[in-house]
Order: C-alpha cells, then structure tokens, then sequence
C-alpha cells in the first residue's frame, strides 16, 4: 500500500441479545421493524467481532473478507451501508470549509472481519458484524453522528450493536426510517450485578435464516400482528422501568415471556418455524422447575432464531446456576473448556434442589457455556498490531 492517501483503521463491536423480540419487517430494503425491541449488549472480552478497514489508490476493487473466506462484496445490504457512508463522507466534505479531506474518499475499501464465536448459530453474529463494519468505515471516512441507521440497513438488530449495555430500538414511523433509530436506556455500569449466560447448544447454522423466517411469519401469522399492535408497546414500557429500577424479577419474567411468544409466532407461522429443539425445551423445563424450588424467579432464559440458551441472572446465583447445568447436561469437557468468559465459583448442590429439578440428565447436549456481563458498544483498536489486513491491504495469514 502506498503512503499517500492510505488509511487503515480496526474496530470491534459488540453481540446483543434481545430480551423483546424484533421480528418481523413493515419495510423490507430500508429494514423497518413492525415493532419496537430492547437488548442487552454482551461484554466484548467475551463476544465480539473484530473488522479492519482499508483504503488506498492502488486497490482496484471493493473486497470482503469475513473469518478468513472472501466474500461476495456485491449483497444488497453490504452495498447499503458502503453507499451510505460514503455519501455522508462527501456530505461532509462538501460542508466543510477550506478543503477539508477524507483520507481516500474516492478509493476502493479492503475489509476483514473475524467473530470470536460461531457465525449465524444464533448467537447475534450479523448485528455485531454490521455494527462493526459501519463503526469502522465511519472511522475510516471520517463521518460522525448518528450511525444506528445505517447499521440497521445491513442488520436490523446492528442497530442495537450501536451502543453499549441496555438498549432500545425504536421502530418509528416515517417511511424512510429515519426516526428508526437505536437509543441507549442505561449504560453497561448500571446494573453491575446482572450476568449472562450463553447456553451453546449447537454452532451450526439455522436451518432457516432470520430474514426468510420473517417474511414467512409477516404474512401468514395472525399472532405477530397481535404481538406487534397489542403486546410489544406495554411490555417495551414496563422492560424499560423494570432496568431502570434493576427490578430483575419483572426483568426476568418479561424476558422469558417474550421469548416464548416470539416462539410462539414462529409455530403460528405457516409452514411452521422450529427455531428450538428438545435440548432447548429441557432447558427452560430446568429453569422453571430451579425458580419454583426456591419460589422466586432467580433465573430467566431468552432464545433468539436458534436452540441456543441465552440465561440472564444476578452475580451470587451464577456458581450454583452453572452446577444445576452441569448437573442436567453432564459434558465430558470439563473446566475451563466447558465454561468460557468470567470465571465461576464451584458450588455444591443440595438434595432437595436436585429432586425439584427432577429430569432426566441429556449428556453432552451442551458444548460449553459462555459467561459474561453487560457491556461497551463498538470502539477502535489503537494498536496496529492488531489490524487484521497486512500492509499489502490483504488478509494477514494467521486468519
């Protein structure tokens, strides 16, 4: 790469979970929710994507690298956010005074990108991906402001990827989406208490993609009409006072019902979406029956578009928690290859709670569990070191 007008900027950005469902779209190319959501973003020691961004007057093409396999640069949603930035970078340019410069506004880009967990197995990969990517070609084209719109357009939940801890997307109203922005409630300091759980159920791909599901479930589920008109309003406001006031018992039963009922609209759709499979069900019977043994909702699970177990609970009740998982999932991977992230205390399980839960073991059905906490949203790597394109603008080899 030449000097002259070269530029190379990396950035990592976060993975959310919704704990009220976005699903389903009023306008398909701009990304338009039917409904507004709210989400929790994970602590990016634990889960991120990391994207270097590169320009220079010697790349003759536009070129994409996602987890070290190059990829078709021309998908619709990709060339949305390319387009858009580029244009507030010319936006700017024109606006500024005494010949300000964007650093290679009229290059071609080289892009690279690595997850630090499996890609599209339901653990968020997309939003974190999209957020990443238009963080880091803001930083790259020097465009500032408002950025949640134009995450939306590669990702609708990228737009929740914004911003670090709570999170709401606000579905708005206009027809071309600009009050359909990404807002944070609370930071990530707020409820330091929280911890989450990612249940890995399966890494594999979703035999049915989010985007094809919702389409599905758009027009043939009268249940996601009801939801969306009806349910999803009261809920947002009650989601939004019950983290306001780290109230986790109505955080916890909000979280668990809205998953259910978005599960519920992938079973109302027609043909029907199966999204969770029998390790999932035994993990929320497991749940339920560990809430009743102590009569109180200590623990609340969250499934996004796959079998995976997103488990939201306080700090003193993890230990325990982690041995009811082990306890029921019993895995021949042990330590710290079943357990990843923030480290958990051991914990002795008592009789009694062992009897309530009551189920039959399922060995080796969960391949590890990760934990983690809320966290910050997308932030520039200083050091250069960690750039994952070469000084040749290609992939470096360690991908």
């Amino acid at each position: 790469m030449s000097d002259d007008k070269s530029n190379m900027v990396t950035c990592t950005a976060p993975v959310n979970i919704a704990v009220i469902k976005y699903w389903g779209k009023r306008n398909e190319g701009l990304i338009l929710p039917i409904n507004s959501s709210l989400s929790v973003t994970l602590h990016q020691d634990q889960l991120k994507t990391t994207t270097t961004v590169a320009t220079d007057r010697s790349f003759e093409e536009d070129r994409i690298w996602l987890n070290g396999k190059e990829e078709d640069i021309s998908h619709p949603r990709l060339q949305s956010c390319l387009r858009e930035i580029r244009r507030l970078a010319r936006k700017r340019r024109n606006d500024c005074h005494h010949g300000f410069d964007v650093a290679g506004l009229s290059h071609k880009v080289h892009i690279c990108s690595i997850n630090n967990f499996p890609t599209a197995a339901g653990l968020a990969s997309s939003a974190a991906g999209f957020a990443c990517l238009v963080y880091t070609l803001a930083r790259v084209f020097g465009v500032e402001g408002e950025l949640s719109a134009i995450a939306r357009q590669g990702s609708g939940s990228a737009c929740r990827s914004m911003y670090g801890g709570f999170v709401q997307w606000i579905q708005g109203e206009r027809d071309d989406g600009k009050d359909s922005l990404a807002q944070q409630v609370e930071p990530e300091s707020h409820w330091p208490e929280l911890r989450i759980l990612v249940l890995v159920v399966s890494a594999d791909r979703k035999p049915i993609g989010s985007t094809s599901g919702m389409q599905t479930s758009v027009h043939t589920s009268a249940l996601l009409k009801h939801r969306a008109e009806c349910v999803v309003p009261k809920r947002m406001g009650d989601m939004i006072e019950a983290v306001c006031q780290k109230d986790f018992t109505t955080f916890a039963e909000l979280t668990m019902k809205d998953s259910n009922q978005f599960h519920a609209t992938c079973l109302d759709t027609y043909p029907p979406i199966f999204y969770l499979n029998s390790v999932s069900q035994q993990i929320i019977n497991v749940v339920h029956r560990y809430n009743n043994h102590y009569g109180e909702t200590r623990v609340a699970y969250t499934f996004d578009a796959g079998p995976n177990a997103v488990i939201f609970t306080l700090e003193q009740h993890v230990p325990e928690f982690v041995q009811v998982v082990q306890h029921f999932f019993p895995s021949e991977i042990n330590g710290g290859k079943f357990i990843k992230g923030l480290p958990v205390d051991d914990a002795n399980l008592s009789e009694g709670l062992k009897q309530d839960v009551g189920l039959e073991p399922m060995p080796n059905r969960i391949s590890y569990v990760i934990s983690t906490k809320a966290g910050p949203g997308p932030c520039v790597v200083e050091d250069h070191s960690q750039h994952l394109l070469g000084s040749d603008g290609m992939p470096k080899k360690i991908l």
